[in-house]
């Protein structure tokens, strides 16, 4: 009995032994420079023990061979082709994006239907056909009539920001830009008025938070749901709680049960899934849990991903003071232009602000990495002069470094200095435009850029219109970024003091927006 429990301990024990060394030689054996891996965590360790932010472990693998067209990562225990040549990885995701046409799927559509029913997880003929629909509420048409609620939205944000009494107008960016976003997805996405800074715990921005915040337990959450799908399968782990799936699947379904029976018609995203149904055939049709889980999607990229944009470009401007006084200037110039009532036509004319932020974007872009998986072998060439081509199996995963690339020199002149003249049409030199992917590249490119640049300028606009933005003793500069956050973010959090401004052009302000998320208001 005893030698049967000893064969039992030690053939279970080699077991573990051999998931968690399993495949960690991959790039050894294919002869491709990488950093050697830790059992389990992989390249991961450092980001995990908070070390080093993920955007700055990316850049030193990226950085380990300069000469090198791609490097070896391992994310946890799979390994992963990091390309750092600008014209592979537009061979790969344009030219050959038949063969890698998706993002590597870690969600189950079944078990946890909030993000693997997405457009984002979606592969296939489900992709391209929802792709292809949700493209229409993003054209410059769409663009225009949604311009209108986002303005509303930016100007009654920087009226509140602009009346904050002076023992309160030290603001953490961060925070300020998420409950503004909020306010924006709600009512451009689900057509529900919401007022973040009036009514700062309201159910959406309630439920923003605890998806974008990354607690230990989502953590392990997300770590076994990339690393062992079929654990969380059997487990039924989900990483959106069936609390937040049943409120955002409730207010889809009773904001288009309200629209149906009043004949109301809204120019947003919900609106144009609902208009699809009964014209996509036997099958295709959208289900109330297909519509939200695209709203959610929008939500949550809308909440975090634009905020930071925002976050940064702001700091940024507060910290260069020719950059906020050339952008004041156009400022004004347009509000002046326009009697105080902003436009769609000149937020869009814009160029001093439209190159502030490509470069935010650039020195500091929401997705760090984008990823590819080869739906069939595809041979690489040799990743230095005198190497091998490696061949990519069905299934691999390649990594594009956005962060990396936008931060290399020979990519773009003076990396660590931002310079948004290098973005003005007179100067758009110095740089490769190959390598400049803050939204993607490709067919998979982020569907929701004009979206997320629109909603930025708009803000910004109307907050430089009434403000100043000041240094203040809380101001970290230069930018560091947060080791305990798995996003990119400032380390100690970003932190000016706003004040309104005395020089300020007279700018038409809307009514005060009230209501809640569970009170919509059409």
């Amino acid at each position: 009995m005893e030698f049967w429990v000893l064969l039992s301990l030690l053939a279970s024990g080699y077991a573990v032994y051999r998931y968690c060394f399993k495949g960690l030689d991959y790039f050894k054996k294919h002869g491709i420079h990488h950093v050697s891996p830790w059992p389990v965590l992989g390249n991961l360790g450092p980001m995990f023990l908070c070390q080093t932010s993920m955007a700055e472990l990316l850049k030193k693998v990226y950085d380990m061979s300069p000469n090198a067209k791609y490097v070896g990562f391992f994310d946890a225990m799979n390994p992963v082709v990091m390309i750092r040549d600008p014209e592979l990885i537009k061979s790969i995701a344009v030219k050959n994006f038949e063969i890698f046409p998706e993002h590597r799927s870690f969600i189950d559509e079944v078990n946890d239907p909030m993000l693997g029913k997405n457009l984002f997880s979606l592969r296939g003929d489900k992709w391209r056909e929802l792709r292809k629909l949700l493209s229409l509420a993003f054209t410059s048409g769409k663009m225009k009539t949604t311009f209108e609620l986002m303005s509303n939205c930016a100007a009654d944000f920087a009226d509140f920001l602009s009346k904050m009494p002076t023992d309160k107008n030290v603001v953490e960016l961060k925070d300020s830009f998420t409950r503004y976003t909020n306010d924006v997805i709600a009512t451009c996405v689900f057509g529900i008025s919401v007022d973040s800074m009036r009514n700062p715990k309201n159910d959406f921005y309630m439920y923003g938070m605890e998806a974008t915040t990354f607690t230990i337990i989502t953590t392990i959450k997300f770590y076994l749901c990339r690393s062992m799908p079929f654990l969380c399968k059997i487990l039924s782990i989900k990483t959106v709680s069936n609390q937040m799936t049943r409120f955002f699947n409730d207010i889809v379904r009773n904001t288009m049960y309200t629209r149906e029976v009043k004949n109301i018609v809204r120019p947003d995203i919900l609106q144009l899934m609902m208009d699809s149904r009964g014209k996509r055939g036997s099958g295709k049709e959208l289900t109330i849990q297909d519509i939200t889980s695209q709203a959610f999607l929008f939500f949550i990229g809308g909440f975090e991903t634009a905020s930071t944009l925002m976050c940064f470009a702001a700091l940024e401007i507060t910290t260069n003071s020719d950059v906020q006084a050339k952008l004041r200037a156009e400022v004004d110039a347009v509000m002046k232009a326009t009697d105080g009532t902003l436009t769609y036509e000149a937020v869009k004319g814009m160029q001093y602000l439209d190159a502030v932020m490509n470069e935010a974007l650039r020195m500091y872009p929401a997705v760090l990495f984008l990823d590819r998986v080869c739906v069939k072998e595809f041979k690489l060439p040799p990743a230095l002069p005198g190497d091998k081509p490696h061949v990519l199996k069905k299934g691999s995963t390649v990594w594009f470094p956005v962060y990396a690339l936008h931060h290399d020199p020979k990519n773009f002149e003076d990396p660590a200095s931002f310079r948004p003249e290098r973005f003005l049409d007179e100067d758009k030199m110095g740089f490769n435009p190959d390598a400049y992917l803050p939204f993607g590249i490709g067919p998979r490119m982020c569907i929701g850029k004009r979206f997320a640049l629109l909603e930025t300028k708009v803000m910004l606009v109307h907050l430089l219109a009434r403000c100043e933005l000041k240094r203040c003793e809380k101001t970290v500069y230069p930018i560091r970024l947060s080791k305990k956050k798995f996003t990119i973010l400032a380390e100690g959090g970003s932190w000016i003091k706003i004040q309104p401004r005395s020089d300020a052009l007279n700018v038409v302000s809307p009514n005060t927006v009230s209501g809640s998320a569970a009170n919509v208001q059409i």
